[in-house]
């Protein structure tokens, strides 16, 4: 009906302002702006988001540099932010441990082909492609290995110390290492590949990452400031325990980390450290990013081939890629469409910080920005607009209008992740994090539960482009008979609308079965109804038991989310308990049926809440969320 079709003339009209806005805008911003100092801007968002303070970096295409900074390094003791501060840029350290593989396969000591067992047979790699598929150093590099991202006691945990060895990440979970996709077919981050790359540099070189890394890519490129050494503040609100662990190093110039409202946090170790461990200066990423568009030469000798260095930000080899799509992750960077300026970055996280590092080949420039605070809320974007139109970059015209392939209707339906972000989450992805693809004849719409929906333009075939990009971004395939949609940095397969209503209606019948329970169990307690040979009883002290962790959680670091704790042994025995007393409250409806006492009685419906309750249950033991273990035995 034409009431059901995309767009109406409303949306037509949106669809037009979304695709001129932002170009309208940022001509705006920029002469708004032009006489406004870079620095008085990024005092003024720093205080409007909240954050505590910044340094940034520029490389103009003369090869100058600019260094900047704002804020406070240390909002407690309220140390001013300098140009030379160090800061913690937590994931944009894989760029440079990249390079690092890159120069041991550039002498020969590696390839890129390389299978990764090869280098580690002790590994217990759960490969179900290894005949064909095996996981090779370049599918690592590329995020395209299919291993997991993370697991929480991988990331959440204060029992690392600066010297654990790199194989304690690893160490003990037969499924840890399960390969979930075809490797080189779909990209998917995983913290855990560049974990596993520190142990391959490890074994190929015989020493430690740290120090191999320090001198011979660190060094070489004058990076004096920067190390994949563990590096603390020197704050009093450091321990005791921190500062004198074996390994670490005091760093007065280290900004103190923050999350929202100014809370400080120091540095901790962590097990992956390859993946995010890294401390360095604005200056120093400026070297870092005039060598990443370079040629790969040091002083005139080769570094890195060329080749290689060409292959930084080159997706190349998943379907997607192969399907046209141009954005993807490289060797080292993800291609970038924002603000109608395309480029090659890599964002990171550590804890208490943030940062961005971005090039822009073409027009000889790069930015770098971190920030020492860590807030959920705070529009970080903003100050990567400020740097891209402090350096001028041009406009990239929007790709044009094409004929789309007879064949996109078929693509409609709804689709989940795969692979999911997170293995342990998968169930939790397929529920929540689902998106609807529609077809209206002129464009395609990606209608996600969460979030806006998004039009998409054709662009050509199976290749479309959302309103707010300049190139290319989103592909149709078909995968093994399975239709698929990908960004070049998540895909998602059409799941059968039978699997969908089915796990909707679970989830919808266990709710309703569990909030049974807690409702009429809580009614009969104040009625003073409620004994121990009640169906409900066990099944509602259960559910109660899930409150117990909680205060628990409230007063322990969050850091501490994969350790064993009081909180965490509590959630796993109350999480694993309710399934049972479920069961055994469904025991004692059965033993109770028919007697004279139940007749005209609640006990059908406790029947029908307690079993609803229990499907829902026992879905979430078989998606492995049941009984909740936080921690790594």
């Amino acid at each position: 009906m034409k009431r059901d079709r995309y767009p109406t003339l409303a949306a037509c009209a949106r669809s037009w302002l979304r695709k001129a806005l932002p170009a309208l805008l940022l001509c705006a911003t920029v002469a708004h702006a032009a006489g406004a100092p870079l620095d008085a801007e990024f005092a003024t968002g720093l205080k409007e988001e909240g954050l505590a303070g910044a340094v940034w970096s520029e490389v103009l295409p003369d090869g100058t540099v600019k260094v900047g900074a704002s804020g406070l390094r240390d909002a407690a003791r309220q140390i001013p932010m300098q140009a030379d501060t160090r800061m913690q840029v937590g994931s944009v350290g894989k760029v440079a441990l990249a390079l690092g593989i890159l120069r041991l396969v550039s002498e020969d000591r590696l390839t890129l082909d390389t299978p990764l067992q090869q280098v580690l047979p002790e590994l217990a790699l759960n490969n179900p492609w290894q005949a064909s598929d095996p996981v090779r150093i370049r599918h690592l590099l590329a995020h395209t290995s299919g291993l997991d991202n993370v697991r929480f006691w991988q990331a959440f945990s204060l029992k690392p110390a600066p010297d654990t060895p790199l194989a304690a990440a690893f160490d003990g979970d037969r499924n840890l290492l399960r390969v979930r996709a075809r490797p080189g077919s779909r990209y998917a981050y995983s913290n855990m590949g560049y974990g596993l790359l520190g142990m391959v540099i490890e074994k190929v070189t015989g020493q430690p990452y740290e120090r191999y890394l320090d001198a011979q890519l660190l060094q070489p490129l004058g990076m004096a400031d920067s190390t994949f050494a563990y590096v603390t503040q020197m704050s009093t609100q450091m321990s005791t325990q921190m500062s004198t662990q074996a390994g670490a190093q005091a760093d007065p110039r280290l900004a103190m980390g923050h999350f929202e409202h100014g809370v400080a946090q120091p540095a901790v170790p962590q097990y992956l450290r390859p993946a995010a461990q890294f401390t360095t200066t604005a200056a120093d990423m400026a070297k870092l990013a005039q060598f990443l568009m370079g040629d790969g030469k040091l002083q005139g000798k080769r570094f890195i081939d060329l080749a290689l260095m060409g292959a930084l930000s080159e997706p190349a080899g998943t379907d997607a890629a192969q399907a046209g799509l141009a954005t993807g992750h490289g060797l080292a960077l993800a291609v970038r469409d924002r603000h109608n300026v395309v480029g090659a970055c890599h964002p990171g996280t550590a804890v208490g910080f943030r940062a961005m590092l971005c090039l822009y080949p073409e027009q000889d420039s790069a930015f770098f920005v971190a920030f020492n605070t860590d807030a959920e809320q705070a529009d970080y974007e903003r100050f990567n607009r400020l740097l891209l139109r402090d350096l001028e970059l041009p406009l990239r015209a929007p790709a044009p209008h094409g004929t789309p392939a007879p064949t996109v209707e078929n693509w409609q339906g709804v689709y989940v992740p795969s692979p999911s972000p997170m293995a342990s989450m998968a169930w939790i992805d397929a529920v929540f994090g689902f998106t609807r693809l529609k077809w209206d004849g002129e464009s395609l719409f990606l209608i996600p539960f969460q979030g806006e929906p998004k039009e998409l333009e054709p662009v050509g075939g199976l290749l479309f482009r959302a309103s707010d990009r300049s190139t290319p971004s989103h592909v149709l395939m078909q995968e093994d008979g399975k239709h698929v949609l990908s960004d070049g940095l998540r895909s998602y397969e059409r799941a059968s609308m039978l699997r969908m209503l089915v796990l909707w209606g679970s989830l919808a019948l266990g709710a309703a079965g569990l909030l049974y329970v807690l409702v009429v169990g809580v009614w009969r307690a104040a009625r003073r109804s409620l004994g121990r040979g009640d169906h409900l009883f066990a099944p509602l002290l259960s559910l109660l038991a899930l409150l117990l962790p909680l205060p628990f959680f409230y007063f322990q670091s969050y850091l501490r989310l994969g350790d064993v704790t009081i909180a965490s042994v509590l959630l796993a025995l109350a999480t694993g308990a309710l399934p049972l007393a479920t069961a055994f409250g469904l025991a004692r409806c059965w033993r109770s049926r028919g007697t004279a006492a139940e007749a005209g009685s609640w006990a059908k419906w406790d029947w029908v809440a307690l079993l609803a309750a229990l499907q829902l249950l026992l879905v979430l033991a078989w998606w492995g969320l049941l009984p909740l273990r936080l921690w790594h035995l």
